[in-house]
C-alpha cells in the first residue's frame, strides 16, 4: 500500500502542475472548452485516485473543487479573477493534504482542516449555492443541422427525434399505443408527431386486432436517453424503436466523451456512459454483431460495433468517431506510460559515478595499449574507448530534463507577486525545450526565483509610470533559455526602468567599495549590485530592499561553475544572463602539458591551436589574422621552474563570444574528463575550475576558461601588465 500512495503522490502532484498550469491560461483565455476539459480532468483523475488509496479527506475536498470546475465546464458560471485565485488556492491546499497522506497521518491537523473548511464555505457560498459572481444562464442551444432517421424524416428543431414502429401484437397483449404517449408528455413536450400508416395492408386483409401505426415525434425534454426509453419498456420487444438526441445535446456528448477519465473503455462503454446509447440498444447492437449459431455458440463479428449502431439509427457517425478517437487516446497514453520508468535520483549518480571510474579506467587501459606497441590491442582499445564514451554519453542523457518545467512554475508566481504589487506583468517563456542536467535544474530554481521576484519589485515599474513614461501600461517579463558554445544560457529579462547607474555609483562610493572619481565600465558598475547587503532601494518591500539576495544568487551560480552576466539601458529595461555548464560530471577536455604537469581545457571552449611566434617576445597579445588575440602564459601564471621550450603553442579559446589564447608547452589531445571537485583550500583560486584523474594515474587541474578569459579582457581594458605568478591571480 505504501508504494501505491507513492506512486499517487507522485502523479497528483504532477496533475496539480497541469491544473495550475491551466487555470492560469484560462485567465487569459476564459472560453477555452478544450482548457476547461483539462483542468476538470486532473481534479477528476485526483479524486479517483484519491479513491482508490481510501485517502477520504482528499476525495471530500476535491469533490467539491470538482463540483464548481464541473459548473464551469458547463457554462454555469464565468471564470473571473477571484474564482481562478480561489481555485489557485485550492489546488495548493490539495498538495497540502498530498503531504498529510504522504507523511503517514490519518487525517490533517486543526490548522490544515480549519484552511480546507473555509476553501471550501467560499466555494459553497459564492460559486454553487447560486449567488456566483458572473453568474450566467445557460446558452442558447445552437440551430438544429438535419439529421436523417429511420422513418425517413429530418430533425427540423432542438427536440429529441423519436422513431417508433409498433408490432403487429401490441393490442392482442393488452397493450395501448396512444397510452405510451401520453406518458411520454409526462416527461417534456411533444413538438410535432406524424403517424405513419405505411405498414396498413389493403381493407380486405386487415386484421381488426393488429396494430399497423408507427409514429415520428419531435420531442422537447430535459430528459436523458435512457428516461426517454424507459417509457416504451413494456413493449420494448414488441416495437423498433430509435432514439436520436438533438443537435445541441450532440455537442453535450461530444464534450462529456472528450472529459471521460483515462480509462480503458470499449466504444459501446464510452458510449453509455455519456448517455448517448443506452444498455438496450447496445445489447441489441452486440446481438446482431454477434448472431448465435444454430448450435448455441457465438458466430464470427459481423462488422464493427461502430458501424452497426450507426446502421441501426441509435447514434450518429459523429460520436462514434469521437469515441473512436478517446479510444486511440488512452491506448496511446497507456502505451507511453508502459514505456516510462520512474527512478530514484540517487540510483542516477550512483550510475554517473560508476562512468566516470569507467572512463578513468579505460583511459588508463589506452595509455598502457599505446605503449604495448600492439597495434591490435591498440585497436580493440580504441573500439572499447568509443563504446565508453557512448555509455557515457547515453548516462548523462538520462538525468537531462527540460528547463520549461522550472520556467512553468514561475507563471504562478508572476501572477501572484504582480497582483500583491498592484502591477500590470506578463510572463513570456521561451526555449523551455532546452535540456540540463536535473541536479543544475534543482538549484538554479531559487537563483532565478529571486531575479525574477527582483525584476518585478525593482524593475517593471507602476502602470501609471509606464504610461507616464510613453510605454504599454502592461510590463513584460521574459525568461529564455538556449545553448551557446557547450553552455546553456538563461536570461531574465524585462522591460522596466533599468539599472541606476549613477545611484549604484554613489551608493558603492558610501559603501568604500569604490574609490570616487574611479572609471568604472558599466559590466563593472552593474556586477557591483551582487555585493553583499549592496540595495538601492528607497524603502523595504515584502519582496526586497534590504541588499540580502544578489550576492547568495552569485555564490549559488558559481558554486556551479556558472557565471551571471548583466546589462541593463536605463529606462528600458535589463537583462541578467546566466551561463551554466549543460553538466556537472563528465566533460570532454583537450590536454595540455606544461612542464611536467597537466592541464585540461574543457574541449567546447576551444577555437583553434596555432604555433607562438619566436619574436612574441614579452607581449601579451598577438596578431590573430587582424584581430588582437590576449593571451594568458600558464608557465609564468603557475610559477613552473625551469625554461620554456623553444617552440610553445597557444590554444584560442572562447568564452561569451570573447576570445583569449592559453600558452602552453604541449598540445596533447583530446581526453574524456571526469570532473573531481577540488579541497577547499583551493576554492578561492581563480583559473582553476576543478581536477581529474588522468590514464596514468596522476592528477591534472581543470582550467576554468571564464575566469582566463575575463582576466584577458580585464588586462586589455586597462592596459595593464600580466601578472608573474599565481599569487597575482588571487582576488
Amino acid at each position: 500500500m505504501d508504494e501505491i500512495i507513492s506512486v499517487f503522490v507522485t502523479e497528483s502532484r504532477e496533475q496539480l502542475a497541469a491544473l495550475e498550469a491551466a487555470l492560469l491560461q484560462l485567465e487569459d483565455a476564459p472560453d477555452d472548452s478544450d482548457t476547461l476539459n483539462a483542468v476538470f480532468r486532473s481534479a477528476h483523475t485526483i479524486k479517483g485516485g484519491a479513491g482508490v488509496v481510501e485517502c477520504d479527506f482528499i476525495v471530500a475536498f476535491t469533490h467539491v473543487v470538482e463540483n464548481v470546475l464541473d459548473k464551469l465546464r458547463n457554462g454555469e458560471i464565468k471564470l473571473n479573477g477571484d474564482l481562478a485565485a480561489l481555485l489557485l488556492a485550492c489546488g495548493d491546499h490539495i498538495g497540502n493534504l498530498l503531504g498529510v497522506l504522504e507523511a503517514g497521518a490519518s487525517a490533517p491537523d486543526a490548522d490544515l482542516a480549519a484552511e480546507g473548511d473555509a476553501l471550501l464555505a467560499r466555494l459553497q457560498r459564492d460559486w454553487l449555492d447560486g449567488g456566483a459572481h458572473g453568474a450566467s444562464p445557460h446558452p442558447a442551444p445552437a440551430p438544429a443541422a438535419a439529421v436523417e432517421v429511420s422513418g425517413g424524416g429530418v430533425v427540423d428543431t432542438d427536440c429529441w427525434h423519436i422513431s417508433l414502429r409498433f408490432g403487429p401484437d401490441v393490442l392482442k397483449n393488452g397493450m395501448d399505443p396512444l397510452s405510451f404517449l401520453r406518458y411520454l408528455a409526462t416527461l417534456g413536450t411533444i413538438v410535432r408527431i406524424e403517424t405513419l400508416a405505411d405498414a396498413m395492408p389493403p381493407a380486405d386483409e386487415m386484421d381488426a386486432e393488429n396494430c399497423y401505426l408507427g409514429f415520428e415525434i419531435s420531442f422537447a425534454s430535459s430528459a436523458d436517453k435512457a428516461a426517454i426509453e424507459r417509457v416504451f419498456d413494456f413493449v420494448r420487444d414488441d416495437c423498433t424503436l430509435h432514439i436520436l438526441p438533438p443537435h445541441s445535446r450532440l455537442h453535450d456528448y461530444l464534450e462529456m466523451i472528450k472529459a471521460l477519465p483515462e480509462d480503458n473503455m470499449r466504444l459501446g462503454e464510452i458510449l453509455v456512459r455519456v448517455g448517448a446509447l443506452t444498455q438496450a440498444e447496445l445489447d441489441d447492437g452486440l446481438r446482431t454483431q454477434h448472431p448465435p449459431h444454430e448450435d448455441g455458440a457465438a458466430e464470427e463479428i459481423t462488422a464493427p460495433i461502430g458501424e452497426i449502431l450507426v446502421e441501426q439509427h441509435v447514434v450518429q457517425p459523429e460520436l462514434v468517431e469521437a469515441a473512436v478517437v478517446k479510444q486511440k487516446q488512452v491506448s496511446d497514453k497507456k502505451a507511453a506510460e508502459a514505456r516510462l520508468i520512474r527512478i530514484q535520483a540517487d540510483k542516477l549518480d550512483k550510475l554517473i559515478d560508476l562512468v566516470g571510474e569507467l572512463v578513468i579506467a579505460g583511459a588508463s587501459v589506452n595509455l598502457l595499449a599505446g605503449k604495448s606497441g600492439l597495434s591490435e590491442l591498440v585497436e580493440a582499445t580504441s573500439l572499447t574507448g568509443r563504446l565508453v564514451e557512448s555509455i557515457r554519453d547515453a548516462a548523462l542523457q538520462l538525468r537531462m530534463v527540460q528547463i520549461g518545467e522550472t520556467f512553468n512554475r514561475f507563471n504562478r508566481v508572476v501572477r501572484d507577486v504582480s497582483k500583491e504589487l498592484g502591477k500590470d506583468i506578463e510572463l513570456a517563456i521561451s526555449g523551455g525545450e532546452t535540456e540540463l542536467d536535473k541536479s543544475m535544474v534543482e538549484k538554479i530554481g531559487d537563483p532565478l526565483m529571486h531575479l525574477v521576484r527582483n525584476a518585478m519589485d525593482h524593475g517593471i515599474e507602476a502602470p501609471e509610470v509606464r504610461v507616464a513614461n510613453g510605454k504599454p501600461a502592461r510590463g513584460r517579463l521574459e525568461l529564455n533559455a538556449y545553448h551557446d558554445s557547450g553552455s546553456i544560457i538563461i536570461e531574465v529579462a524585462d522591460d522596466g526602468g533599468g539599472l541606476k547607474r549613477e545611484r549604484i555609483v554613489a551608493k558603492a562610493v558610501e559603501r568604500g567599495l569604490v574609490q570616487a572619481g574611479q572609471q568604472l565600465s558599466d559590466a563593472e558598475i552593474y556586477n557591483l549590485i551582487f555585493e553583499a547587503g549592496f540595495s538601492t532601494a528607497a524603502q523595504v518591500s515584502n519582496l526586497s530592499g534590504r541588499g540580502v539576495g544578489m550576492d547568495v544568487v552569485r555564490r549559488n551560480i558559481q558554486s556551479l561553475r556558472g557565471t551571471v552576466e548583466v546589462s541593463s539601458v536605463e529606462g528600458q529595461g535589463s537583462r541578467f544572463a546566466i551561463r551554466l555548464p549543460l553538466t556537472l560530471a563528465i566533460i570532454d577536455g583537450f590536454l595540455v602539458g606544461v612542464g611536467r604537469a597537466a592541464y585540461v581545457i574543457p574541449l567546447d571552449t576551444v577555437v583553434e591551436c596555432i604555433e607562438l611566434n619566436q619574436d612574441a617576445g614579452e607581449r601579451d597579445y598577438i596578431n590573430l589574422r587582424g584581430e588582437v588575440l590576449p593571451f594568458v602564459r600558464l608557465r609564468e601564471m603557475f610559477e613552473v621552474a625551469g625554461e620554456a621550450p623553444p617552440r610553445q603553442n597557444v590554444v584560442v579559446v572562447q568564452y561569451a563570444g570573447v576570445k583569449a589564447g592559453i600558452v602552453v608547452d604541449q598540445l596533447m589531445g583530446e581526453f574524456q574528463t571526469v570532473i573531481k571537485p577540488l579541497g577547499a583550500i583551493f576554492r578561492h583560486i581563480k583559473g582553476i575550475g576543478g581536477s581529474t584523474i588522468l590514464g596514468s594515474g596522476e592528477v591534472a587541474l581543470i582550467l576554468d576558461v571564464q575566469a582566463l578569459v575575463q582576466r584577458c579582457a580585464n588586462r586589455e581594458a586597462h592596459g595593464m601588465q600580466p601578472p608573474r605568478a599565481l599569487a597575482a591571480s588571487l582576488d
